[in-house]
């Protein structure tokens, strides 16, 4: 493996999604006279692209110093590109630069020094430069330019942070660097004692104040108007998949691990809207923009970090962003015992809701701080077996059962993993990867009541509980069960959908409604089987096109699923009752097509509906619109 020092400069259009939004032609035409001057320039001072995708550009310099002339002569030069240009159609480029010993593989760099010139770009403003403290040890004598000292940053995918500076190329700013106090805090140390006590006052208020910036932006701001979904009423969150740094993919489950379990206290604090661990996983392992982030899901707060893990001890960096305004609310890294690892995750949710201004009832407290278990092993093996449990398929629910079993056995007092045991057992029923049904479904309910035993507030027990009373046609058990799942964990998404799917059962179609949007709204990247169940609970509340609309939608994302045979049946009843006969006969074929199995005994025996004559009408329009018997 070849390595090389090597200076790293980094570079995109900010604001381009809201350039190309505007006009695509012209920012096309604009983005390439700016390559042109990039390239023109890397090339001048000795530099080579290496990488380019988008508005991004990438290249790599021998000399440190020539990196950053080249910087400051790109943002000069595209200063004067735009002068004709009006001032929201300006393209401006944001640059980091940064030396470090990188990995030579092909024309390509890899390493942690080209992934800190890439954040330390996201850290510069819109036409700035932004420079880590390598950078600056090499450049501050030979180049006649100002910097201002950033501070410490926390670092996507980097364990250590960062010092970042923000070069100045005003003339009054040459040769200084502002904002480091070194010097200035000598002298105050020999000052008399009644002097160093107004000095602590001062700096503790200094620090204060730099530790907030109110007027520094870190990033580029999320869009309000570009956001997918509005924002919320109340405090919004995602919780982005902590990378694993340890450099061994097998610790994967540690830093998910950690990354579920702050969502997870986060969710059941009821003035926190917080997205669903389905979706915020979609970006796991991505280079992704906090404000990208931020207008996908539609919200204001996002959490990113990293774990580091090393024999017995762990290094996490963690950091809370405020996309709409760009701006760090805080920033941590901590050095622990990996057996201090249940703590930390207090600490984390604690400084989130500190710097978020919630404030949490006597039971929110309670639930936010329950530990599941105090056996590090127990924790580790539960994490294997969520990796597989999440991927619901019969040979990963399989293997997901072996390892809670292990975690069970090192922990006989652990609720949660007795409790996704359980679940394994009702993926088999329900699912139809059982060969006896009814005795899965007796595991499930047995597990349940265990898990429950150890923990009567676990928000997954009572969820589970639901499901299995109305598997078991127990509706009004099944109701109760449902509502104290999402009560206690008000923003979990699939507890949310299964309260849904309840509801949709029992004959309260509209309120099923509600809760399936407000589970999609909690996992904007919901699971399809979301848009199946929605569709015969439109069905239920008489809105056939709305069940079109929600069964066309799930066959278009799984063309080939399972239950593909069931969302055309769904489509026929959804014709049926707008008297369009033709279109419902055809949708009965394509049933049939996608599974050749299906017929109205079997369709009748799956169905959970408690009102049987509401079901015998549905099973009549189907019987004359040619499914068979």
């Amino acid at each position: 493996m070849e390595r090389r020092l090597t200076a790293i400069l980094a570079a995109d259009v900010a604001g381009y999604s809201r350039l190309m939004e505007a006009d695509e032609e012209a920012t096309v035409r604009a983005l390439g006279a700016c390559r042109e001057v990039v390239d023109r320039l890397v090339a001048e001072h000795g530099g080579r692209v290496f990488g380019s995708a988008g508005d991004s550009v990438v290249a790599e310099f021998p000399s440190p110093v020539e990196a950053v002339r080249c910087a400051v002569d790109i943002q000069r030069e595209l200063e004067i590109l735009n002068v004709d240009r009006p001032e929201d159609r300006r393209m401006r480029l944001r640059i980091g630069v940064n030396l470090s010993d990188v990995v030579v593989e092909g024309d390509n760099l890899l390493g942690d020094g080209v992934n800190i010139a890439a954040r330390l770009e996201t850290l510069a403003d819109a036409g700035g430069v932004c420079l880590s403290r390598s950078v600056l040890d090499q450049i501050k004598t030979p180049l006649d330019l100002g910097y201002e000292d950033l501070g410490e940053h926390a670092v996507k995918n980097i364990a250590e942070p960062v010092r970042v500076y923000r070069v100045l190329t005003e003339p009054e700013a040459a040769g200084r660097i502002i904002g480091e106090t070194t010097r200035a805090k000598r002298a105050w140390t020999r000052a008399a004692p009644a002097v160093a006590v107004a000095v602590v006052v001062l700096v503790a208020v200094a620090a204060a104040i730099a530790w907030l910036r109110p007027w520094q932006r870190t990033i580029e701001p999320a869009s309000v108007e570009r956001m997918a979904f509005p924002l919320p009423d109340k405090p919004s969150i995602a919780v982005l998949p902590f990378d694993n740094l340890s450099g061994d993919p097998g610790r994967d489950h540690v830093a998910d691990g950690l990354t579920e379990d702050i969502i997870t206290a986060l969710s059941q604090v009821s003035s926190l809207f917080v997205i669903a661990r389905n979706s915020t996983f979609v970006y796991k392992g991505k280079p992704v923009k906090v404000q990208q982030v931020a207008e996908d899901l539609g919200v204001r707060y996002l959490l990113e970090g990293s774990v580091r893990t090393s024999g017995d001890q762990v290094r996490i960096a963690a950091q809370l962003v405020d996309a709409l305004t760009g701006t760090h609310l805080w920033a941590e890294r901590y050095d622990r015992r990996m057996t201090d690892l249940f703590a930390l995750q207090d600490e984390i949710t604690e400084h989130i809701v500190t710097a978020l201004q919630i404030t949490l009832t006597e039971g929110e407290q309670m639930r936010v701080h329950r530990k599941h278990t105090r056996s590090l092993e127990a924790w580790n093996l539960l994490g294997r077996g969520v990796e597989h449990f999440n991927r619901v398929s019969k040979t990963d629910n399989a293997d997901a059962r072996q390892w809670f079993t292990k975690a069970v056995e090192v922990d006989r007092g652990y609720a949660l993993a007795y409790a996704l045991l359980a679940w394994t057992h009702w993926h088999d029923a329900f699912q139809g990867w059982s060969e006896d049904p009814g005795l899965s479904l007796e595991r499930a309910s047995a597990l349940a009541e265990r898990a429950r035993a150890l923990d009567d507030a676990l928000p997954d027990v009572y969820a589970l509980q639901g499901a299995i009373h109305l598997f078991r046609r127990e509706y009004d058990e099944a109701v109760e069960a449902g509502e104290k799942a999402v009560a206690a964990n008000p923003n979990h998404a699939t507890n949310t959908a299964l309260l849904a799917l309840i509801l949709q059962n029992v004959g309260r179609p509209k309120e099923a409604i509600r809760a399936y949007k407000t589970a999609m709204r909690l996992s904007p990247y919901y699971p399809a089987w979301f848009l199946e169940v929605l569709g015969f609970a439109y069905i239920g509340a008489e809105q056939p096109d709305e069940a079109l609309v929600a069964f066309e939608t799930f066959l278009d994302r799984e063309p080939s699923a399972a239950h593909a045979a069931h969302a055309h049946i769904g489509r026929a009843l959804a014709y049926g009752a707008l008297g369009r006969d033709g279109e419902a006969r055809a949708e009965v074929a394509k049933a049939l097509e996608a599974d050749a199995a299906i017929s109205l005994t079997q369709f009748g025996q799956l169905s959970l509906d408690r009102d049987r004559a509401r079901l015998e009408r549905g099973l009549a329009v189907l019987r004359r619109l040619g499914l068979p018997e």
